[in-house]
Formats: structure tokens, C-alpha cells, sequence
């Protein structure tokens, strides 16, 4: 960890271990499939987190400690700096223009709500269901 990383308390890869959410890791185009198929079920919502920048920080800091869904919909966390590909796959199946950090509401197939940087706020999304 850097000098910098150790006084404002960031760091390179982000640690959900003390989040009170689920998080499913998004890690492979594949898994864009099974979520897409699921969300006719159950709706999902994917975070895009970019662990270099300081307002994705806040954001998700601020979403996970205002978020009370887990059992409404599958949480699913792509890092953008591992998963750019994903991140690009994102943007063209669903018609979105990508941002960091961004929280986008996948709903029987398709993204049906989209905020990012300040905008994201898990009292809206509740709203979106």
C-alpha cells in the first residue's frame, strides 16, 4: 500500500468483507448470461467499481451502508480495473454509456434504471422495484 493509500485510506483492491451485502463477484461475460436469464426471476443490480477513484469509494461505501435489498435482488460487483471487458460487454448488451461508479437494475432481461457518481442511491433503486 502506498504512502498516500495509508493516509487517506484507500487501497488498490477493494475488501467487501465488512459489507452487509451479498456481493456475487463479476468476473466472466458468462456470468452476464445467467443474470440476464435470472433476473426474469429475481432482478439484479450491478456495481461498477473503479477501486482507484475516490468518489466510486464513496459511493459504494455509501450504497452498501444504506442498502437493505438482499433478498430482493442479486448484488453483483464487477472491479472495473480487472474486468474492463466486462465493463465493455455491459455497456453494449444493455445500452448504456459507461461510467464509474455506476449502478445499473437489470429487470427480465433488461437495464431498466442506470445512475452513476452521486446519483446512485439505494433508497431510489428501492423505488425501482
Amino acid at each position: 500500500m502506498s504512502m498516500f493509500s495509508n493516509i487517506f485510506g484507500g487501497s488498490d483492491k477493494q475488501d467487501n468483507s465488512n459489507s452487509k451485502i451479498n456481493w456475487i463477484p463479476l468476473q466472466q461475460i458468462g456470468q452476464l448470461d445467467e443474470m440476464v436469464t435470472s433476473s426474469e426471476q429475481k432482478p439484479a443490480v450491478i456495481f461498477k467499481h473503479s477501486s482507484r477513484c475516490s468518489i466510486s469509494r464513496f459511493a459504494l461505501k455509501q450504497f452498501e451502508k444504506d442498502f437493505d435489498l438482499d433478498d430482493t435482488v442479486d448484488a453483483y460487483f464487477l472491479d472495473l480495473l480487472e474486468h474492463r471487458d466486462i465493463s465493455n460487454e455491459i455497456a453494449s448488451r444493455f445500452g448504456v454509456y459507461h461510467q464509474s461508479p455506476q449502478l445499473l437494475l437489470i429487470k427480465d432481461g433488461k437495464s431498466v434504471y442506470d445512475v452513476s457518481h452521486d446519483a446512485i442511491d439505494a433508497g431510489e433503486l428501492k423505488g425501482k422495484l
